[in-house]
């Protein structure tokens, strides 16, 4: 498996990649380190990363109300990376649609 899973494409990440310039988040592989995820973005998308922020989300407990009683459940943990890219590069995850 590669280090990038997934581009994290919500609103609230598009507000801070338009209030911030050049700033993408991406879903990362829980082990990878910031050299690693650095370097895959550059390759992927090339471009020059100038910084890479990591935040771990752990896994929470969920559960819900249906009519057969309650369903208990676990929201996986998760790795998220914020890459900052030099001034004026832009990442476009729409263009091969």
């Amino acid at each position: 498996m590669g280090i990038i899973i997934k581009p994290i494409v919500t609103e609230k990440q598009t507000a801070i990649t338009e209030k911030m310039a050049n700033r993408y988040g991406f879903r990362v592989s829980p082990d990878a380190n910031k050299l690693e995820i650095k370097k895959a973005i550059e390759d992927m998308y090339n471009v020059t990363v100038v910084d890479v922020n990591t935040i771990n989300y752990s896994g929470k407990q969920k559960s819900r109300y249906t009519k057969s009683g309650i369903i208990n459940g676990k929201q996986s943990a998760f790795k998220k990376a914020i890459v900052t890219l030099k001034e004026g590069e832009t990442i476009d995850f729409f263009s091969n649609i």
